[in-house]
């Protein structure tokens, strides 16, 4: 291979990280929680998103909704009757985290375990990266 070739191969966009690094997982209780959700809206084409937005008291908020419409960067998660789907721009924040349902003395809330989060506010429903 010549010089001149080895360096613009040097200057080609990094491939983009694999499938895997850019996954979410959802716990069991999660998934039973959300399926549960869908199954009380009685909406069979509604699914569950999970978006960030910015606001909160760090930066970054999660916001879960109901919705219809698919975006063709969605990620799809299916797991146990339920569905989920999140955007492309939202999946760049939560890459590697996992979606947990969780129900304790203070109350049933769904949480995120986020490992791009480098701080979070005291309830969890904020963050900054």
């Amino acid at each position: 291979m010549s010089a001149t070739h080895a360096a613009s191969g040097a200057d080609a966009a990094p491939p983009a990280p694999p499938v895997a690094e850019r996954s979410v997982g959802l716990t069991d209780s999660a998934a039973a929680r959300i399926a549960f959700l869908l199954r009380e809206e009685n909406q069979p084409d509604q699914f569950l998103r999970i978006a960030v937005t910015g606001g909160g008291c760090s930066g970054f908020q999660y916001n879960f909704d109901f919705d219809r419409e698919t975006q063709d960067d969605d990620l799809l998660i299916e797991k146990n009757g339920a569905i989920v789907r999140i955007d492309g721009v939202s999946l760049d924040l939560l890459a590697g985290s996992v979606i947990d349902f969780v129900e304790d003395l203070m109350g049933a809330s769904f949480q995120v375990k986020n490992p791009n989060a480098t701080s979070s506010c005291g309830c969890g429903s904020s963050f900054a990266v």
